[in-house]
């Protein structure tokens, strides 16, 4: 695949981008090492390798819950900027 001025100016306004000359120049660089690593990638002879699911053996290392204590409702009210006496106040930021 060829990197041309055109695919990275449909990149850039797919992505709302703006680039300079310069970077125009970088960005296409790039993106022809990317496409020719994963064409070089392609080379490979991946006949009977399963799929790597995960990086080890183990499975679900995670630690054991453990009960904590918390903040009382008074004491995570404090610093509040608008509440009532049970919850939090915030903006609406969901218009009907």
């Amino acid at each position: 695949m060829e990197v041309n001025d055109k695919l990275v100016d449909k990149l850039a306004r797919l992505s709302r981008l703006q680039f300079s000359e310069t970077e125009k120049a970088d960005i296409k660089n790039d993106l022809q090492r990317m496409i020719g690593f994963v064409e070089k990638l392609n080379e490979l002879d991946l006949e009977g390798v399963k799929p790597l699911l995960h990086m080890s053996e183990e499975v679900n290392v995670l630690r054991e819950d453990e009960i904590k204590g918390s903040v009382s409702r008074a004491e995570a009210l404090k610093n509040a900027p608008a509440h009532d006496n049970h919850f939090f106040k915030v903006p609406k930021v969901i218009k009907k």
